[in-house]
């Protein structure tokens, strides 16, 4: 009975601290300068604007590329159930805030953290530095992904915006982030 609850203990404590490491990770990430801004994909409303939450990362995105703190913009997601290519909605937004065309790439087939890491990889192979925008939540898992593909500087950037349902993203990331820690490699 001893075992058990000190396996307990030491689950809950390690959870815990993980967890801690990732919310500091994700909120006070400084990006640094880079050939690329990463921009994960999220929800793109029936209508084809951007969900708050997918608006907020692009806002973070346009904000490195307009201060030189990216070169270029790489705007990765699917085809979501609404019926529109993340990719491409957020690259309409950006031109629309007056990035030209040229300094934005599209991956419409990053359906998952990793396969968003592969396609950039197959695309830019001598990419040395990117800067991973997403929820903060999301920062340390997808930094792992961008190492794992022998990116040399990975740095973060995470928009000011929080939801309640950010806890259960959290709580996800502790089970993704070993998944890519101890199972996921570049052969995949």
């Amino acid at each position: 009975m001893k075992t058990i609850k000190f396996l307990i203990y030491i689950g809950i404590s390690w959870f815990s601290i993980h967890e801690l490491y990732t919310i500091f990770d994700g909120i006070f990430s400084q990006p640094q300068k880079s050939e690329f801004a990463i921009i994960f994909g999220n929800t793109v409303n029936e209508d084809g604007t951007l969900s708050r939450r997918l608006e907020e990362r692009v806002k973070k995105g346009l904000e490195l590329y307009k201060s030189n703190t990216v070169e270029k913009l790489f705007v990765s997601g699917g085809l979501g159930k609404e019926g529109h290519y993340e990719g491409q909605k957020m690259a309409e937004y950006l031109i629309h805030k007056g990035v030209p065309a040229n300094a934005i790439f599209i991956d419409d087939e990053g359906n998952t953290s990793w396969l968003t890491a592969l396609n950039f990889k197959k695309q830019f192979p001598n990419c040395k530095s990117v800067v991973v925008v997403s929820q903060f939540y999301h920062i340390t898992r997808s930094k792992l992904a961008f190492r794992k593909i022998d990116i040399d500087q990975v740095s973060g950037a995470s928009p000011n915006y929080f939801e309640w349902r950010d806890l259960y993203g959290l709580f996800r990331e502790f089970f993704g982030f070993y998944k890519y820690y101890f199972i996921l490699s570049f052969d995949h």
